[in-house]
C-alpha cells in the first residue's frame, strides 16, 4: 500500500469484475479498513451486467461501490490516443467516470443501466476461441 499510514479523505481501489481483481482489490480494501486509512470507494471497471455487478457485490459486502459500464467508446478513445472525457459524447462509461471525479456525493445511487457487446479485439489480435 502506498500510502505510508497516513490518513486520506478517501481511498478508491480500482477493480475490474473478474476473480483476480476482486481478489486483489479485495486485499486492499482489507487493508484500507484494517488501517483505518480514510472513507473506502470501489470503483469497479467494464462492467456488462446484473451477474457483474453481484459478484462484486459479493466480493465488498458494505463497501460504498461505484460502476463504470464497458463502453466502446472508451476504447474508441484509446485507439486514437485521446481522453475518453475529450473525444466522446453522452458515453454511459464517460458519465459513471464524470460522477465519480465529481465527489463523494455523487458516488452513491449509480446503476448500470445498458448492456453493452464486447469490444471488437485490439488490431492485429485474432479474437479468443471459446473452450467446449
Amino acid at each position: 500500500m502506498r500510502l505510508g499510514g497516513q490518513p486520506v479523505d478517501i481511498v478508491v481501489v480500482v477493480v475490474e469484475p473478474t476473480a483476480k481483481s476482486l481478489e486483489v482489490g479485495r486485499r486492499a480494501a482489507e487493508l484500507v479498513r484494517e488501517s483505518r486509512l480514510g472513507r473506502l470507494v470501489v470503483s469497479v471497471n467494464r462492467v456488462r451486467d446484473d451477474a457483474d455487478e453481484e459478484r462484486v457485490r459479493s466480493a465488498f459486502p458494505g463497501a460504498e461501490i461505484h460502476f463504470v459500464p464497458e463502453d466502446p467508446a472508451i476504447f474508441d478513445a484509446e485507439r486514437r490516443g485521446e481522453a475518453p472525457l475529450d473525444a466522446s459524447g453522452p458515453a454511459p462509461a464517460v458519465e459513471a467516470l464524470v460522477r465519480l471525479g465529481r465527489g463523494p456525493g455523487a458516488l452513491s445511487g449509480y446503476r448500470l443501466t445498458r448492456r453493452l457487446p464486447p469490444p471488437p479485439p485490439a488490431p492485429g489480435r485474432r479474437p479468443a476461441r471459446r473452450r467446449r
